[in-house]
């Protein structure tokens, strides 16, 4: 059964025609920030939310605040039109039912299976019921835990009971044997489903003590497993060129940008199963080839703790966000709605189906699980601000990492665009752009539909907790982004690589290269502590 649609660091010191001294390019960052503060007095997010006055509840698929919110497309005329707010709102809500731990077979308690045949199906979420801010956060979790596909029978449901799903693709699990980013429903007494695709799949870290952070960075292998799976039904299937043809499919619908000149993700359609397999488990946890992006050039997967101090959503600046409002239609567009888009001529689900064949949050629902998100907090921190972090702290402000990462968000919230791409001199004006080319590797940017030219300077905030790191997740850890072989040509990527691929290097942002060991251990130490 082929799987449903499922749902970075980027500096350097180079301009389109020449790189420039050190000295220059601090100067040309000074000028911009000064430039950008005289037009946008806040360069936060700008956002607010009701707080005490929870009735008043922002209308989630308003046309206007939609297409004002949307930063356009590399190719601006290929920039989605949305469907409308009559079709949006004809499509049934989602009911949110109460859902159970997934355990590793070995850790499953006695009679755990059974005793879930026997559960009465239970909907949770219900607004009537929710006065408080504590009530619409704690209702937010049950949204963000909810699973919006389930399944029955298949490949994924009868390995998921087995050892070999979770050895196969290293599936992280919590200290009490549980496997968080999946969870098992009853939507009718005497049947268990396994529900997937909820904001958790994608969210959620397990970190190498076994506990879990809701929000974070998640490290669920879930292209790796995709592929895991295809390749168990290509082995029992008795048709490979019906199997080919649905993995197609699914690849032009989920990834295709026809407008590209010789489009890559049109690549699957000459590849074999065997070829298509592979470059989905050359997708290393972390990142993730969401819907909209590229099996080719997928996108690291963004941490939600701290985002509504973030003025730009997706690490292109796909999305404004300005208010509350802005958070729930991302969330919306982000679990379905954007597979209903239009760009240009294309539309990824073509026809356009019937709104009574879809589903969607209620705008209730949204609104909580927009107030759970801003509430979410880091863990405790081990790292210390002790006397070599002190050091590092002073590089950070010598070495100019402040201009970009300005405390106290460690972000300046701007967009920075990729050696390439020109853009309308009213978009200096329009959105916090900087005014400094970056050489990063622009193929998100540029090749699919989430390229608007830009990567979103992103905060340094949780960097303990998070990786693999760029826009893609081509590096592990610090240490690996901080080595200077990263941009050497015969560099070996520790995270993502790439499919068919040996070596490449790992360009933009060479701030800290230059570093001693000492000094870079020291920059290191003071990010942790973050």
């Amino acid at each position: 059964m082929i799987q449903t649609e499922r749902t970075s660091f980027s500096l350097c010191v180079a301009t389109p025609s020449r790189r420039v001294s050190g000295a220059l390019t601090k100067l040309l960052f000074v000028i911009s920030i000064a430039i950008f503060s005289l037009l946008d007095s806040n360069p936060g997010s700008g956002q607010s939310h009701p707080g005490k006055h929870l009735t008043r509840i922002p209308r989630t698929w308003d046309e206007r605040a939609l297409q004002s919110q949307q930063i356009p497309l590399a190719n601006p005329a290929i920039s989605p039109k949305h469907i409308s707010a009559d079709y949006y709102y004809r499509m049934p809500v989602r009911s949110i039912y109460r859902s159970y731990p997934v355990y590793y077979p070995e850790r499953e308690p006695q009679g755990y299976w059974e005793s879930l045949k026997l559960k009465e199906p239970e909907i949770i979420f219900e607004e009537s019921r929710l006065r408080t801010a504590a009530d619409w956060i704690k209702a937010g979790e049950m949204v963000f835990d909810a699973p919006i596909e389930f399944i029955s029978d298949g490949t994924l449901f009868s390995e998921i009971r087995g050892r070999s799903w979770f050895q196969k693709n290293n599936v992280p699990l919590t200290k009490e044997g549980v496997m968080p980013f999946m969870r098992y429903v009853v939507r009718e007494k005497g049947k268990v489903e396994l529900g997937i695709l909820s904001c958790a799949q994608c969210h959620t870290r397990v970190l190498p003590d076994g506990s879990a952070i809701k929000g974070a960075q998640g490290n669920f292998p879930d292209d790796r497993a995709f592929g895991y799976e295809t390749r168990i039904e290509a082995g029992q299937s008795k048709d490979l060129d019906k199997l080919l043809a649905e993995l197609r499919s699914y690849m032009r619908r989920n990834y295709a940008a026809p407008w590209v000149n010789d489009d890559p993700n049109a690549k699957p359609d000459r590849m074999k199963l065997d070829e298509i397999i592979s470059a989905l488990e050359a997708i290393s946890p972390g990142s993730c080839a969401r819907q909209g992006t590229s099996a080719f050039y997928p996108a690291s997967i963004p941490d939600l703790i701290g985002v509504k101090e973030r003025r730009y959503l997706d690490s292109t600046g796909l999305l404004q966000q300005r208010n509350i409002g802005d958070l729930m239609r991302y969330s919306a567009l982000n679990q379905g709605a954007d597979m209903l888009s239009l760009y240009g001529k294309f539309r990824p689900r073509e026809p356009l189906p019937e709104p009574s064949t879809q589903s969607r949050y209620s705008d209730e629902q949204l609104y909580a699980l927009a107030l759970y998100i801003y509430s979410l907090k880091p863990p405790p921190n081990p790292n210390k601000f002790d006397a070599l972090a002190a050091r590092g702290r002073k590089i950070f402000f010598s070495e100019g990492c402040d201009l970009c990462h300005t405390p106290p968000l460690y972000t300046n919230n701007r967009l920075a665009p990729v050696v390439g791409y020109k853009f309308p001199e009213e978009y200096f004006r329009k959105y916090a752009v900087m005014y400094v080319s970056f050489d990063t590797d622009s193929s998100l940017t540029l090749k699919t539909r989430r390229g608007t030219g830009y990567y979103k300077v992103p905060s340094l905030k949780g960097l303990w907790y998070r990786g693999p790191f760029e826009h893609n997740g081509s590096v592990a850890t610090l240490e690996d982004w901080f080595d200077p072989r990263r941009i050497r040509d015969d560099y070996i990527p520790t995270g993502f690589r790439g499919y068919g691929v040996s070596t490449r290097a790992v360009r933009g942002h060479e701030f800290g290269l230059q570093l001693n060991d000492e000094e870079r251990k020291a920059l290191i130490a003071f990010l942790k502590t973050l």
